[in-house]
């Protein structure tokens, strides 16, 4: 969606940007993507080495039992960057980030009672998630390729 499309009856203050907006609005959406299932990836690396290693702090949420959570926590993290990454299954894999993001929003602000400060990032993140459970890969993922989206 361009922005010429999508904001049709703005004018901008610098009228001259509206072909550069147009032209990078795309980029910018994929860009986001695949920084934010990277970052993903990254932090669930480690819980993928040790997929037991927070069998006490999901129990500690509620998730019984940890042997079954902790696990799915971990490689739901991982693969779900993965996903998001490429564009493939977009939607759900988002939403799967979002979920455990909106989990540990819980976490840090009631668990462990280090309010919004404690929080903020998995706030942003999982808002970032919702952007993509919203819009899809767009134009640059496999799910474009494939012509089929969730």
């Amino acid at each position: 969606m361009s922005i010429t499309s999508h904001n049709a009856g703005t004018r901008l203050f610098i009228p001259g940007l509206k072909g550069l907006y147009s032209a990078l609005h795309d980029s910018a959406e994929t860009l986001l993507r695949v920084v934010a299932g990277a970052a993903l990836v990254t932090h669930g690396l480690g819980k993928v080495a040790d997929p037991f290693g927070a069998v006490r702090m999901v129990e500690s949420l509620g998730f019984f039992p940890g042997l079954f959570w902790s696990p799915l926590l971990s490689f739901t993290e991982f693969f779900a960057g993965i996903l998001i990454t490429i564009g493939l299954l977009t939607r759900p894999a988002s939403f799967a980030a979002m979920f455990i993001l909106l989990v540990t929003v819980y976490f840090h602000w009631i668990q462990l009672d280090q309010g919004y400060g404690g929080a903020e990032k998995s706030i942003l993140w999982a808002a970032v998630m919702f952007f993509f459970v919203i819009r899809g890969g767009n134009a640059h993922s496999v799910d474009a390729k494939l012509g089929r989206a969730f």
